[in-house]
């Protein structure tokens, strides 16, 4: 039972759309990430996903509407939901989800990362 400094483990990296796993929680990972730009379409059929923002601005595109998030706001976003994380000026963000979840939804994209370092 360490405590974990958000601050301190967002300094070790500026590589964005890379989760960062910072602890695991009953087969959920927790992530940081740095998020700068768009990202891709996806959607997770079987797990929920939820975003935590830590600094800056995300907005989440829904095939239907569109939600902003700012600093100390959260969003879950339910399974089989299509969703498009972009953010125009950079954010960092906490994620938790199923340690299962591929984080473009199975899509073969430039983006993808298939393994996810431990800071």
């Amino acid at each position: 039972m360490d405590v974990i400094n958000i601050q301190q483990k967002l300094s070790l990296f500026n590589d964005t759309w890379t989760p960062k796993v910072i602890s695991k929680v009953d087969g959920h990972q927790i992530y940081l990430a740095k998020l700068d730009g768009d990202f891709i379409w996806h959607q997770h059929d079987d797990q929920d996903e939820m975003f935590l923002v830590i600094e800056g601005t995300l907005n989440l595109e829904f095939r239907d509407r569109e939600v902003t998030l700012n600093a100390g706001e959260m969003i879950v976003v339910p399974k089989g939901v299509e969703h498009r994380p972009h953010t125009s000026e950079g954010c960092s963000v906490m994620i938790i989800e199923d340690a299962s979840t591929d984080h473009t939804g199975g899509i073969d994209d430039p983006l993808r990362k298939e393994n996810h370092d431990h800071i």
